[in-house]
Order: structure tokens, then sequence, then C-alpha cells
């Protein structure tokens, strides 16, 4: 059990994440600019991209209370910073830069110079160049994991990847545990039977994307819950993704007669996400609750509408 601190906990991901987490125990206070309406988790109104402010939300208190608990408040064991423009095309591009590398700079460094021992950050797999790239790119090969070489060329993930780069120097530089979690698109439990997951089980050909993987929501604060509870192991980036493909075919069997081309490094397990979450398994202990199979029930039906504008890419 511990106090964390969470950017970003009023969105879809961070909400659902601060339930998983107030569920094993921790307290938790929100940095958000915007209101977040659970009774057990106040939410501090913060610019990331200001560095007093940073200092000031991870140097204060938890809670509104009257008076406030006699002498300083007690450090964070933990941050997770998940705030920030989700992809591309919400803003400008130079403000989706500016935003999210300024955010995530402000938060490592006045977590590591305040002492505290963890942060956990929110990457993402469009690092790998594909879910943004200009035109048709394939992976370089199958799975596609965390020791691949990594060269976006889109603003959103080429930011991701300038942060994880921050990651790594201040862990050095501090002894920090710093863990990235390259997030996929993330599902809440109401969203399998929408379009999008339609289109990964019965288009497959338009999800080159997002690798054939997606990340629940509520297994991702599985994720955070297990990255909370391992440490000692410096910087690390991990595929934060759940365990199978999007797919009814077994996994090599789709990417040999999908991608023929494509070398597979190593033997494939059945059903395989090609977005491998093998390390975050191995290291951090995580177990996949939310397999897609389990809610997902359009096997012989289209969705009511389908999208007109095709497919909506990766966060």
């Amino acid at each position: 059990m511990g106090r964390i601190v969470v950017t970003g906990g009023s969105g879809k991901a961070g909400g659902t994440v601060i339930t998983e987490l107030l569920e094993a125990g921790h307290t938790i206070l929100n940095l958000d600019l915007m209101p977040m309406t659970h009774p057990a988790v106040h939410t501090l109104k913060t610019d990331l991209t200001d560095s007093g402010q940073v200092f000031n939300a991870l140097a204060g208190q938890w809670s509104l209370s009257e008076p406030f608990p006699e002498g300083l408040p007690p450090r964070p064991d933990a941050v997770i910073h998940l705030a920030g423009y989700a992809r591309n095309m919400l803003v400008p591009d130079n403000e989706a830069y500016r935003a999210n590398t300024q955010g995530t700079y402000n938060i490592i460094d006045a977590a590591c110079k305040l002492g505290i021992p963890k942060v956990i950050l929110a990457s993402s797999t469009a690092v790998y160049g594909v879910s943004f790239a200009q035109g048709d790119v394939n992976y370089p090969s199958f799975p596609i994991d965390e020791d691949q070489d990594v060269n976006p060329t889109d603003t959103y993930a080429i930011a991701k990847l300038c942060d994880e780069r921050v990651a790594r120097g201040f862990a050095a530089r501090y002894g920090t545990d710093i863990y990235s979690l390259r997030i996929g698109h993330v599902f809440g439990p109401d969203e399998y039977n929408g379009d999008i997951f339609y289109g990964y089980v019965h288009e497959p050909h338009q999800w080159k994307v997002h690798g054939w993987s997606y990340t629940d929501a509520r297994d991702l604060g599985g994720m955070c819950e297990a990255a909370l509870r391992t440490s000692g192991l410096g910087y690390q980036v991990f595929n934060a993704t759940n365990d199978t493909i999007t797919n009814l075919m077994h996994t090599e069997e789709f990417l040999r007669s999908h991608y023929p081309e494509t070398p597979i490094t190593r033997r494939l397990e059945k059903f395989e996400a090609p977005l491998s979450n093998a390390k975050i398994k191995r290291l951090l202990g995580f177990q996949e609750q939310h397999p897609w199979r389990k809610y997902f029930t359009l096997w012989d039906k289209k969705p009511v509408a389908m999208r007109a504008d095709g497919p909506v890419s990766s966060t």
C-alpha cells in the first residue's frame, strides 16, 4: 500500500487505473486540469508544463481538510504519469510536442529531485513507427518487442521517444526506478462490441497500425500495480499490451499468411500478441485478467453503425 500521485486521472485510462489502484489499497492524488468525481480521490488542478506547479503538487497536501495534518505532507511513494495529448491531430504538432515533452520532463525532474523513488510513464506503441507513418510501413520483424530499433516519423511518437530518453538519463543520474509503458490502443469495459474491435476481428488488414494488439484499461491498472510492486530495475521500457492477438487465427499462421516477407525471430505462442508483452510478464509478474474473447460478442454480425472514416489510430 502506498501514496501514489497519478497525472491525467480524469481521463478514460487514468480513471480506470485509479480505480484499480484504490482496490489494491493505495492512497491516490490526481493531478489534472479536469475534475474527477471519485469521492476517495482529490484532484489538484495542475498545469504540468509549469515546473513550479509540478514541484508544489508533488510536495503538497494529499486532500483538503481543516486543519491540515500536523507536520510536512508525506512524500509520494511513486508517480504514475498518464497525462498528455493521446495522439496526433488533437492540437497542432508544435503544441502536442511542447505539452507532452515539457510535462513529462517536469514530472521526472521534480520526482527525482524530491527523492520519489519510482516513476511510471505512459509511452506508446506508436514509437515503433507504424501507427502514424507516412504511408504503409511494415514492422521489421515479429514479435514486436522492446529490443527493436525505433524511429518514428510523427510528432506524437517522436515526443514519446524523447520522453523515454529523458527518463533513461534521469534514472541513471539519480538511481530512480523509471518504467516506461508502451501502451496500445486502450479499451474500456464497454468498448469491446464497438466498431474498432469488430474491425480487429473481421477486418484485420486495416489494423497493422495497432500491431493486432490492444490494452484493456483495467489490465493497464494491473500493469501499473505490478510496476509498483517491483523495484530495483532502474530504467526499463515495457510493451503494455494484453496477451493475445486480436484475430481468430493462430499468430504465426496469421503473420506468415499476411506478411510472408517479414521474419519471425522466435517461436510465438499459439495466440500471442504480435506486440508481445513477454517482458512485462517476466520482469514485473503481470498477469492478464481481461482477455478480449471474454467480452466480444460480434462473432457473426456487424455492429449497428460501421465507421465511415476508417480505423482510429493508437493512443
